[in-house]
């Protein structure tokens, strides 16, 4: 694990395990996110969001209200991203209106993240092709002449993904909070509709 750690910290690409599928990892820096989106062929206008360890971490890069911990508490571990306001400036790849979070449930991702900080959590496959749900294998089928990627050792055992949600970036105002489901996927769009009824 520790040279995995060194080459993701230094800026390289690394695939790691989550609860679905193998991520495509590299920190939140403009020369890292260059050579995930050249490795994974994705345009740089389609944002890819960011896992994290625990809400402790998110609150570094992104704002954490309690009615984010209301939410993800709501719900299975891991099975919804938020889109949240950046407390600073960050890359545009990843996101235009705020950056989408996960907090990741496999433990094998969060101890990598407790030790390397906040990563990109895209899926670990050429655009538009299907994922492998090995670690190692995906890595491998990543690599090019120009760039290596790194595998956690790990399997996965794919299925849905988590839910893309914005919620406080997509508000008018703090007078008129709105709701948007972006990406269905582990929680429907009905339960998390009837959980915002429930709420307001």
């Amino acid at each position: 694990m520790d040279d995995v750690v060194e080459w993701v910290r230094s800026g390289g690409c690394i695939v790691y395990p989550t609860s679905t599928l193998p991520a495509l990892g590299c920190i939140p820096e403009p020369n890292a996110l260059d050579v995930l989106f050249e490795i994974k062929g994705r345009p740089s206008s389609a944002p890819v969001s960011l896992g994290v360890a625990d809400l402790s971490q998110a609150s570094e890069i992104v704002e954490v209200t309690d009615d984010v911990f209301e939410i993800l508490d709501s719900f299975p571990d891991g099975s919804l991203t938020i889109v949240l306001k950046p407390i600073g400036e960050m890359d545009f790849r990843l996101g235009f209106r705020g950056v989408a979070v996960r907090v990741v449930s496999d433990s094998r991702a969060r101890d990598l993240l407790l030790r390397t900080g906040p990563l990109t959590a895209t899926s670990a496959n050429h655009t538009g092709q299907e994922a492998l749900l090995n670690c190692i294998k995906a890595a491998d089928s990543l690599c090019t002449s120009e760039h290596t990627v790194l595998g956690v050792d790990g399997e996965c055992h794919g299925g849905l993904p988590s839910t893309l949600i914005a919620w406080h970036t997509v508000c008018s105002s703090p007078e008129s909070p709105q709701i948007e489901v972006v990406r269905e996927g582990k929680v429907s769009t009905e339960e998390i509709l009837a959980w915002w009824k429930k709420r307001i």
